[in-house]
Parts: C-alpha cells; structure tokens; sequence
C-alpha cells in the first residue's frame, strides 16, 4: 500500500497539480551551471545530468551509482536517514541523532562546495 500510495501521489501531482512548466531557477545559478553543461531545467532532475545515457560516463557513475551507493552505506551506518535523525532523534532529544546531524550538514556541505564542483566539470 505504501508503495502504491507514492506511484499514485506522485501521478496526481504531476498529471492535476502540476503547471507543466519549467523550473524557475535564479541567473546567477543559470550561469554557474551552465560553466557545467546543465541547461535544461524543464524536471526537477536535470536531463544533462541524470538520464541513462550519462549512466555510462564518468560523471554520471560518481552522481548515481556511487552516490546512490554512499547514500545506502551512510544511512545503516548512522543507524537511521537524515530526516529519521533530524526530525524525530532531535525531537525526541537524542545525543547520537545530534551528532548525526551535524554529520549530515558538514558531510553536505563538503560535498555541495568543495567535491560536486571538480565532478560536475568531468
């Protein structure tokens, strides 16, 4: 039921609620992005990044598969995802889902400023 349940929110955003348009993204990312090659920002998900035929390359074995992988191997070995920890271990005042957090939010920013930059120009 859970799963049927995300397949047919996610038909009804998309085919009732949706305005079809393309995502509004600011110039000044615009810019930085297309120094990266990724011009399409019709989906949430840009084409020039994500599709199967970027799976082959480089850059798009670093973004989905060992991303995908990284993501899997950080989750069980925080003992839970970043929403689990930062939403319900820090309501409910948990130490580890602190430490957990600011784990998350440094590992994210690393990643966002310092690492996906060099991978994006590959």
């Amino acid at each position: 039921m859970f799963a049927t349940g995300i397949v047919a929110g996610a038909f009804i955003a998309v085919t009732f609620l949706s305005d079809h348009q393309p995502v509004q993204v600011n110039p000044k990312l615009v810019d930085e992005l297309s120094a990266y090659g990724v011009n399409n920002y019709n989906n949430l998900a840009p084409p020039d990044l994500f599709n199967w035929n970027s799976l082959l390359t480089i850059k798009g074995f670093l973004l989905i598969i060992v991303g995908g992988f990284l993501v899997g191997f950080g989750t069980r070995y925080a003992g839970g995802c970043t929403s689990g920890h930062s939403i319900m271990g820090l309501s409910n005042l948990q130490w580890p889902s602190l430490v957990a957090t600011v784990c998350f939010m440094i590992g994210g920013f690393i990643m966002a400023n310092l690492i996906l930059p060099y991978i994006l120009k590959l």
